[in-house]
């Protein structure tokens, strides 16, 4: 087998543009269209964990000649393919064979069945390779596989191996199971009938005893959500709203309205979002969106905020959940190492440190640099409120909502220019803390870093918007020493010094710098973090008119999305991860903002390339692709290194859905 890395001089991060996976977080299986392993990415993991590296199936006296791969939904794929070489000498394929895969939280099972239409008996031998490797998702991720020695035993039909914390068994009734050179050897005598099938199976159960999330307690309102599908979004799409708690009236008629491809992408996208749902140990039954496949087994707080602020439309219950898991886990004191700050809302739960290679990055196991994270959850409070979050519950939140707004005006503002900002304070942390957060993400138009503290502009926008949610809590929730007046006031006061701080003129028009610098110098490039304002209050409504027509001209909107950096800029090329690829949520971000500020034209039109994209990567849109234009390419060019499914991309179908119901 090879994989990308053998033979290189250095290691590379894996690819996954042409991976299949299958998945129940937080267990995950990426193979190629056979199922069997190939690639770097390829195997089995569990939580933090590659458990199995490679799975190789054969068949004695023939190669498996692999024919098709059939997802249906996240958790399941069926393979097919033909064993010609125990065949007879007809033009037509009568012995086949069916590889039928299905994960679940901690377990994955696959399902043989070979069938002949030959009138004479078949005798075979089918043989599984497993090979244990227990390396860390973050090795794998840089491409510096390091697999960990496993202690391997056999009883019977039955394998366990245990690296560590982690450890796996595999089952495998009526087989033979062996171990041979370090790996797994699971042989089946294989006897058809004239005519007939036989059926084999096995399944391996995963475990990892420092794992610090779970699957979800129970199948919830997304698992009917899934269901969605052309004939029948109207029934499916209403069970969600009802069973979320909220809004979802009207989501048949609107995904109608938005043709078969809208239909499609809802149904993919629940079903992910659905797979995605995680819980921690100490809380089973408060759910949240686990942030992607295959790196982000785990809470984000950004990612997670955002995952249940566009999924709204179909209930309050996800973000309710969401809100009360980061508000046990707000910051409580200051510690640079593990940039927590009091009243602050983490980044990032792992179940160890995190070391990224190459880029003197090691993140301690629960990490708070984000500046963003803190102010989007004061927003999804206020707005799940409105949505119809039980009053009850909005009230148990009152402490955590003082505390964020405390951090807003106290500690998010590191050198006192009155806007929230970040620096790493440790040098070890990441360089850049908003969504945008590669080393090279914030930079000037002729393609210069800019250098820190960072002021970002989407930043101050939430912040505005979490100001004002935050007053009109207090005033409904509050007691006699909350002051909703001052939190108004300062409010305002920040809308007036951004409008004299940021915005810009160069030679592609006036609009929002993405940042200001250490000197307080607006950064000048244009790029997608002004659709973030849009909705948020900051904007007067001639300014967010005047930002939505910048956004969808063909600098920025690529025909598949909105490009993080425009085109005219020194530093945008199609395939940089943050200057100039096109991120779905992060157009979906811009979308929600036009639905808010009442441009529905120009939200309909962006939806419109949202959908192209779509349909040009079969539905499960990936985390983010190249900013190639569509007049240049039938299809959108993917980011071969991009994750799928991520919970914010699939988000975006709900938010796309919004914005038709409002178009009607």
């Amino acid at each position: 087998m090879t994989r990308e890395n053998e033979g290189l001089p250095h290691p590379l991060q894996p690819l996954l543009s042409d991976a299949v996976i299958a998945l129940r977080a937080p267990t995950q299986v990426w193979s190629r269209a056979g199922g069997d392993s190939a690639a770097a990415i390829d195997g089995i993991y569990h939580g933090d964990v590659r458990h199995v590296r490679d799975v190789e199936l054969s068949c004695a006296g023939s190669r498996i000649e692999w024919i098709s791969v059939a997802p249906d939904g996240p958790a399941r794929i069926v393979f097919n393919g033909l064993l010609r070489a125990l065949d007879d000498a007809t033009p037509d394929p009568k012995v086949r064979l069916t590889r039928d895969r299905r994960v679940e939280a901690g377990r994955v099972r696959e399902t043989f069945t070979v069938r002949s239409h030959a009138p004479h008996a078949v005798s075979t031998t089918l043989t599984l390779r497993l090979v244990p490797d227990f390396a860390l998702l973050y090795d794998v991720k840089s491409g510096a596989h390091a697999p960990r020695d496993a202690e391997i035993a056999v009883s019977g039909a039955t394998a366990t191996a245990r690296a560590a914390s982690a450890w796996f068994e595999a089952a495998a009734p009526g087989a033979d199971v062996a171990v041979d050179g370090g790996a797994v050897v699971v042989t089946w005598a294989v006897d058809i009938p004239p005519r007939g099938e036989a059926v084999r199976e096995w399944a391996i159960e995963l475990r990892d005893d420092t794992l610090v999330v779970q699957a979800a307690a129970a199948p919830g309102a997304w698992a009917r959500g899934a269901a969605v599908a052309a004939a029948g979004v109207g029934a499916a799409a209403g069970d969600v709203g009802a069973a979320g708690g909220g809004a979802g009236a009207g989501v048949g008629a609107a995904a109608a309205a938005g043709g078969p491809r809208l239909a499609r992408w809802l149904e993919v996208a629940l079903g992910d979002l659905d797979a995605l749902r995680l819980a921690l140990p100490d809380a089973p039954g408060d759910e949240f969106f686990a942030a992607g496949a295959p790196w982000f087994f785990t809470l984000f707080g950004r990612d997670s905020l955002w995952a249940a602020r566009l999924t709204l439309p179909l209930g309050a219950g996800m973000a309710a959940s969401t809100l009360r898991v980061l508000a046990r886990l707000q910051g409580t004191r200051d510690d640079p190492a593990t940039a927590q700050e009091q009243g602050k809302i983490l980044h990032e739960l792992r179940s160890s440190a995190i070391e990224l290679p190459g880029e003197g990055v090691v993140l301690p196991p629960q990490y708070y640099g984000s500046v963003d994270a803190t102010p989007l959850w004061i927003c999804l409070l206020a707005d799940a409120w409105r949505a119809g979050m039980p009053d009850a519950e909005v009230r148990e939140l009152m402490p955590a909502l003082r505390g964020a707004l405390a951090w807003m005006r106290e500690h998010g503002d590191s050198d006192g220019d009155g806007f929230l900002d970040y620096i790493d304070r440790m040098g070890t942390g990441l360089a850049n803390q908003g969504w945008k957060d590669s080393g090279d993400s914030i930079q000037w138009r002729d393609g210069t870093l800019a250098t820190g503290p960072i002021a970002l502009c989407e930043v101050q926008g939430y912040a505005y918007e979490a100001a004002r949610g935050g007053a009109d809590l207090l005033a409904a929730f509050g007691d006699d020493g909350d002051d909703p007046a001052g939190l108004r006031t300062w409010a305002a006061d920040l809308k007036a010094r951004f409008a004299e701080a940021y915005w810009v003129q160069t030679p592609e028009g006036r609009y929002p710098a993405v940042a200001l610098d250490r000197d307080k110098k607006p950064v000048d490039t244009l790029t997608s973090n002004i659709g973030h304002l849009l909705g948020t209050g900051i904007l007067e409504p001639d300014e967010e008119a005047h930002l939505a027509g910048l956004l969808l001209a063909p600098t920025m909107s690529s025909g598949y999305g909105i490009r993080t950096m425009s085109t005219q800029a020194a530093g945008f090329w199609p395939l940089s991860y943050h200057g100039g690829s096109v991120w779905v949520h992060d157009t979906a971000i811009a979308i929600h903002g036009l639905l808010r500020a009442g441009l529905l034209d120009a939200a309909a039109q962006a939806v419109d390339g949202l959908l192209a994209a779509a349909e040009g990567f079969a539905y499960r849109v990936p985390e983010l692709h190249a900013g190639d234009a569509a007049s240049e390419t039938p299809v959108p060019v993917p980011y071969p290194a991009a994750c799928r499914p991520q919970a914010w991309s699939a988000a975006a179908a709900v938010t796309c859905l919004q914005v038709l119901t409002a178009v009607g």
